[in-house]
């Protein structure tokens, strides 16, 4: 058991009123708002959504806000409040080919219908810091296309018109899909499943988990099939209605890896997918996510499970950043029973090492 210390709970109260003087800093400086956040840091925001599987972009820059820019502990504060939220119904599956495409790009098809759209991206920045940014200097408007955005088709299905890629599958009408924030994950888990909780995941576990299938711990060589960013439209059945409600539209950041496979008895060789999904414009995590969903599938295609990032309980086990920091974070709390209790061991350890030398040198004498 764990013993109160004197004086506890004004050493936390005043520890809080330090945090929050940290946070607010000098107060000479104007306090940043929500709708600065919102705008200009908007690739964190994206982050805070989609690890903390929330879609708010004002409650992802209150927690940014909060967290003082700690972005697993904004992710935290989201996953936190959106416990406290009521469930009312599942939007039917989104049709990402109807995707508003802002930026769509490919490794396989310089030339595709649609074409390359790069939108905004640091791809082809320099990487050098901007001095200018360290005032208010203005920014010219971007182009803009004359025609409105199109939905434009995926690049997979040109490869599967050749009858060179696996085919999407059809789900059975009786498949209820999973739920990881309601139902405990039992090994193996179903695709969606698994997909689910890489698309919650931490970026940096997943991407370092993707490197590692490049550098040959696991069979990969892949293909960046297309990387899309765009509007997607959400819609809900309603029992009382004979048509689907529409709930409005979110940004997403689609992802398909395409990974050669030299076939089997039963499969010719062919194409094989890798796919991955995220909130907002976050298309480092969707291609981690993508390669990591390609090497969590070995066994499906007979392939030898040797690399971490085939093995799937050590991957979905680890891969959440809030119960990382829970489990991690958990060692400052008090542990001073089982820190006497293993000091007394080794105490006596030595002791009866102390002893048994003692013994043996004057045996040898």
């Amino acid at each position: 058991m764990y013993v109160a210390v004197k004086g506890g709970e004004t050493a936390i109260r005043n520890a809080h009123r330090l945090l929050d003087d940290r946070r607010r800093g000098d107060r000479s400086v104007p306090s940043i708002g929500l709708d600065q956040i919102v705008e200009q840091l908007a690739l964190a925001v994206d982050r805070v959504m989609a690890e903390g599987s929330l879609y708010d972009r004002e409650l992802a820059a209150l927690a940014v806000k909060q967290a003082r820019g700690d972005m697993i502990e904004a992710i935290f504060l989201v996953r936190a409040y959106r416990t406290t939220l009521p469930r009312f119904g599942y939007t039917r599956p989104v049709d990402t080919a109807a995707m508003l495409v802002e930026r769509r790009v490919s490794a396989t098809y310089k030339d595709l219908p649609g074409g390359q759209l790069l939108g905004p991206t640091f791809d082809y920045t320099h990487r050098l810091l901007d001095p200018e940014l360290a005032g208010d200097a203005s920014v010219p408007e971007p182009e803009q296309r004359s025609e409105p955005m199109e939905a434009v088709m995926r690049v997979s299905a040109i490869l599967a018109n050749e009858g060179l890629i696996e085919a999407d599958g059809e789900l059975p009408q009786d498949h209820r899909p999973g739920d990881i924030t309601r139902e405990p994950l039992e090994f193996p888990l179903e695709r969606d499943t698994r997909l689910q909780a890489l698309a919650r995941g931490d970026e940096g576990f997943l991407l370092a988990l993707a490197y590692s299938t490049q550098r040959g711990y696991a069979r990969s060589h892949p293909f960046v099939g297309e990387v899309r960013i765009g509007e997607v439209e959400l819609e809900l059945e309603v029992p009382e209605l004979d048509f689907a409600v529409p709930l409005g539209s979110i940004r997403v950041t689609e992802c398909q890896m395409v990974t050669q496979f030299k076939g089997s008895s039963k499969v010719p060789p062919q194409f094989t997918r890798g796919y991955g999904l995220v909130f907002g414009q976050s298309e480092r995590k969707a291609m981690a996510m993508a390669l990591c969903d390609r090497a969590l599938r070995a066994s499906e295609f007979g392939e030898d499970v040797v690399a971490p990032a085939q093995d799937e309980e050590f991957v979905i086990s680890h891969l959440d950043n809030v119960q990382a920091t829970g489990f991690v974070e958990h060692l400052k709390l008090p542990h001073y029973v089982d820190f006497q209790a293993e000091l007394d061991l080794i105490r006596r350890m030595r002791a009866e090492q102390a002893d048994a030398a003692s013994e043996r040198k004057e045996a040898a004498e």
